[in-house]
């Protein structure tokens, strides 16, 4: 078994999640990433707990990589970084639109080096545009493109940001996607190309409830969390269609026998407890509302901590939590790329590297360099100290 990107080289300006996780994927399918980070490195590697040195955010966005660190401020620092775009097919960077060209690393000159380059930029609001230059983080995209006043509505509570960086993950993904085409695109062409991704357009167009937006309709499906004697379940389904099934095929009835002048709240509240009764009550073991559910054809989840996923039969039976070399003995539990192949493969290979671990086996391997042309660059090179 071959991964499906082997002998791709991708170079990693980005850092935090919508540029990494992209990197993490590609890795995963098999490309050579190195992820370039500066002397102070990517803020994520102070985030979560660290095992031998490495925070376990950093480690779960960046296993596979390897690393090198290089001076940017420095025009010695660009220039290495120019020779190494030079070699590369993929090159990935999320710094606002203005910070690439001030580097002298845009796409047009970056072309000009490499032509069959095809480098991904990662945006909040995208390139050349009145807001390209706002700073973008997923919250900020989550309030601006409606997921915020659609989670409250869902909720009935104050608004607050959604739980998981989904502008981020969305952004990744489609940027995952458009390297993906481009790489295929370049087989014929011989041509590179730039993907400008914004992450607002990534998260309007993933955004199921758009529709009613675009229509004017002030709708958000709910699907509601129930007390059951099998614990708390979310049902898929508004609870319309929840309760056509438990009346259509659990014969279960609101008390109201078709009486005539009941306002549509009493209606419903009357359904509400007759639901509530029929979860709690009728069924009196876990085993019998399942059945009930299985029976009337309505999807259920257990409402679950992420703490708590190793529980899932799935999750252990496809290996969907990986255990990684920890560095100092034992292993780390990663999150395992979620690719199955039938003949092809992918997998998380390894863990997150030192700040600039692999600065002269990159510069050896990538551009030939010696050993003494490559202390021609210490000065801009930077490696972590190992003792933390």
């Amino acid at each position: 078994m071959t991964y499906p990107l082997n002998g791709i080289k991708v170079l990693d300006m980005s850092r935090v999640l919508a540029g990494p996780f992209a990197g993490r994927m590609l890795s995963d399918l098999g490309a050579e990433v190195v992820k370039l980070e500066p002397p102070e490195g990517d803020i994520t590697r102070m985030w979560g707990p660290k095992i031998a040195g490495i925070s376990g955010y950093f480690h779960q966005q960046n296993a596979g990589k390897r690393n090198i660190s290089v001076d940017l401020r420095s025009p010695k620092g660009v220039s290495l970084v120019k020779d190494l775009i030079r070699e590369a097919d993929v090159l990935i960077e999320n710094f606002r639109p203005d910070v690439m060209p001030r580097l002298g690393l845009d796409y047009d000159t970056l072309a000009a080096i490499n032509p069959q380059l095809i480098m991904l930029s990662i945006s909040g609001f995208g390139i050349n545009n009145p807001d390209s230059n706002r700073a973008a983080y997923a919250p900020v995209v989550h309030a601006e493109t409606g997921l915020v006043t659609r989670q409250a509505k869902v909720s009935n509570a104050f608004p607050a940001d959604i739980g998981v960086s989904v502008a981020d993950t969305n952004a990744s993904l489609h940027g995952l996607v458009g390297l993906l085409a481009a790489l295929y695109a370049r087989q014929s062409s011989g041509q590179g190309d730039h993907i400008d991704l914004a992450m607002v357009d990534a998260t309007v167009v993933t955004n199921d409830g758009m529709n009613f937006a675009l229509a004017g309709v002030n709708h958000a499906v709910q699907n509601e969390v129930h007390e059951t004697s099998g614990g708390l379940l979310i049902l898929a389904g508004e609870f319309k269609f929840i309760w056509h099934q438990l009346n259509t095929i659990g014969n279960v009835v609101d008390g109201l026998n078709g009486a005539a002048g009941v306002d549509l709240q009493e209606k419903i509240s009357a359904r509400r407890a007759a639901a509530r009764y029929f979860f709690c009550e009728t069924c009196k073991t876990r085993d019998e509302v399942i059945d009930a559910l299985d029976r009337m054809n309505i999807a259920w989840g257990d409402v679950r901590p992420a703490t708590q996923i190793r529980e899932l039969e799935c999750v252990q039976s496809r290996g969907t939590i990986a255990e990684v070399d920890d560095r100092q003995g034992g292993t780390r539990p990663t999150p395992q790329s979620p690719y199955r192949y039938r003949n092809l493969q992918s997998q998380v290979r390894a863990g997150a590297s030192y700040l600039g671990e692999h600065n002269a086996m990159i510069l050896e391997e990538w551009l030939g360099l010696s050993e003494s042309e490559i202390a021609h660059y210490s000065e801009v090179l930077i490696a972590q100290a190992r003792s933390d």
